[in-house]
């Protein structure tokens, strides 16, 4: 039995960094000797990179990058999720606010920084509004999607039992809702990250953006390449981080699949 979990272990771990460690294996031969100056060797870049982000860097820099990512997903997640709901179960509000979120869910979030500098400044609000405007369209419309998708059996038992408010989100909406309501927010991070270092890219202080324009503009390349390798790892950290809570949080779901796979 141990032995068996061991070696599904190290295959769920083979699988995770076998693609990765490829990769790297390539970055590494393929510029081995680069004299090209904006090309510099791996080994080059993975020397700069413990020299750049060090303690003082990280405390200056990747932290106030990751608490603007964690404001502004963590805001998206309950706008996103609350306004579903909402919009999910009231098929009024779904015609009225329809027009509008199709309006707003087509504009780049990108295109809307310079909008919302003029009224929210440079500071770290601005920053975070825009990893929400551009967070919240996948939770809010994978919610809406999910709570629409509710099993009318299950919902007439609920009624018949009378089961209602609270008790009835809780235990049915938001538990059917939840697969999708889980994906919505995956897709989020991944744009949260990306706008994260846009937002940070106008008029900002510090911040991993900030950091790898300012390499960019004094021609500092192996340190700059370094910096986009930070985002790499950070991004892929942050997804296993997420896959090992979605798979705590949606341990009953995964095992019903695999209960009505096995014949």
């Amino acid at each position: 039995m141990f032995r068996t979990t061991v070696l599904t272990a190290g295959k769920r771990v083979s699988l995770v960094l076998g693609l990765p460690a490829v990769l790297f294996a390539v970055w590494w031969f393929a510029t081995a000797g680069s004299t090209d100056f904006y090309v510099p060797p791996l080994s080059t870049i993975l020397r700069k990179f413990g020299e750049v982000w060090t303690g003082a860097r990280l405390k200056s820099d990747v932290l106030p990058s990751l608490l603007r990512l964690g404001a502004g997903y963590l805001l998206a997640v309950v706008i996103g999720v609350g306004l579903g709901l909402l919009v999910g179960l009231s098929r009024v509000v779904r015609d009225v606010l329809e027009p509008v979120l199709e309006l707003f869910r087509a504009i780049p979030p990108p295109v809307l920084v310079p909008v919302i500098m003029l009224f929210a400044g440079i500071g770290d609000t601005m920053k975070v509004i825009v990893i929400v405007s551009g967070c919240l369209w996948p939770i809010l419309l994978n919610t809406v999607e999910g709570v629409r998708a509710v099993d009318e059996v299950l919902s007439d038992t609920c009624r018949s039992y009378g089961i209602g408010g609270p008790a009835r989100l809780w235990h049915l909406v938001l538990r059917s809702a939840s697969p999708q309501i889980v994906t919505g927010m995956r897709q989020s991070l991944s744009i949260g990250i990306i706008l994260m270092v846009i937002s940070e890219m106008f008029a900002a202080s510090n911040g991993l953006g900030f950091t790898i324009v300012q390499f960019q503009r004094s021609f500092a390349i192996p340190e700059m390449w370094s910096g986009v390798l930070l985002l790499g790892l950070l991004g892929f950290v942050l997804s296993l981080l997420f896959r090992l809570a979605e798979n705590r949080i949606l341990a009953w779901y995964h095992g019903l699949r695999r209960a009505q796979r096995t014949p």
